[in-house]
């Protein structure tokens, strides 16, 4: 959702922007379509980035935990024990459960258990930069398409309306999702995009004055 958000907010502004300077439609498409194209990529590569350096922090974690394991596994499976403690089991509970586990699979039971990190939430950076990429796509394509199918003489407010559009289906998909108040998320992120759009809508106006 943010990336989609993130995608139709920018492409949008921009749009607008470009359109508010007394653009031709064809100057307007293709500033829209440079902007998709390096929005995706920014996000891909920042996404990327930070996923590494999460990844990166993961497996010095995992290889100190290791290291512990081999040095103390003793000294490892009491601590194991003292956090079912701190979780409600009673200490003999506790240490049975931190025994068995280590019995298995020490390294995993620490990761999950005292690190946090698990099979599911283990950090990985090509596919969140994928993600990213792919989201913020989908979003910016759809101010693209209202440009497209818009009349050319109405055709920043028929991108702000379709973007405020699409922002408020979004903001209320997510808001239903995360258990949230849909008004108040949907009203949230339209005033945002609208913001965004009329200070470049401005921008516009006085470079196209200007020039």
């Amino acid at each position: 959702m943010l990336g989609a958000n993130d995608g139709i907010v920018s492409t949008a502004s921009l749009i607008v922007g470009v359109a508010a300077a007394a653009s031709a439609k064809g100057e307007i498409l293709l500033a829209g379509t440079a902007g998709l194209v390096a929005g995706a990529m920014s996000m891909a590569a920042g996404e990327y980035v930070s996923v590494s350096s999460q990844a990166d922090t993961e497996e010095a974690d995992l290889a100190r935990e290791r290291e512990e394991l081999h040095e103390d596994p003793a000294g490892e499976q009491e601590e194991l024990t003292a956090i079912y403690v701190k979780r409600g089991l009673d200490r003999e509970l506790a240490q049975k459960v931190a025994r068995e586990l280590m019995a298995k699979n020490a390294l995993a039971a620490h990761a999950r258990d005292e690190l946090g990190i698990s099979q599911i939430s283990t950090a990985k950076p090509i596919q969140a930069g994928a993600t990213s990429a792919l989201t913020f796509s989908v979003g910016a394509a759809m101010p693209l398409l209202a440009v497209i199918l818009g009349p050319p003489h109405h055709l920043i407010l028929a991108v702000a309306l379709a973007s405020l559009a699409f922002l408020a289906i979004l903001g209320a998909i997510g808001a239903r999702t995360g258990g949230a108040d849909i008004f108040r998320a949907t009203i949230r992120v339209t005033f945002w995009g609208a913001l965004a759009m009329a200070v470049t809508a401005g921008i516009g106006l006085l470079i196209g004055k200007a020039v």
